[in-house]
């Protein structure tokens, strides 16, 4: 996971090659909790907190390291629990991008 933490999301506006299943598997590996979802269109994972607040905190940690890298997640907030899914919106599927973002979100419940 350390070289994904290291690396930096790239703009992308189309024209990018999709991930295939076994690359999307193989980057899974690196981003402990994530699961593939939508037909290797997007990742997604679940975060549970001890209530609202830290729930909200989490995502604001989120979307400071989202704008860091200008990858946005759709992020959905339950209570005490946060879904995150993540997939490039102009290419409809999955690219190194999203785990480079679901390694450093992995990293936001530890800040």
């Amino acid at each position: 996971m350390k070289d994904l933490l290291n690396k930096k999301c790239k703009p992308c506006r189309g024209g990018v090659d999709l991930f295939s299943h076994s690359q999307a598997n193989e980057y899974l590996a690196e981003v402990p909790g994530w699961e593939i979802i939508e037909d290797d269109k997007k990742i997604k994972k679940e975060f549970k907190f001890k209530n609202f607040d830290e729930a909200i905190d989490f995502v604001d940690k989120v979307a400071r390291v989202s704008e860091e890298e200008g990858h946005h997640p759709d992020i959905h907030i339950f209570y005490n629990k946060v879904v995150i899914e993540l997939w490039p919106h102009a290419i409809g599927g999955l690219s190194e991008n999203d785990f480079i973002l679901a390694a450093k979100i992995n990293t936001a419940t530890q800040i």
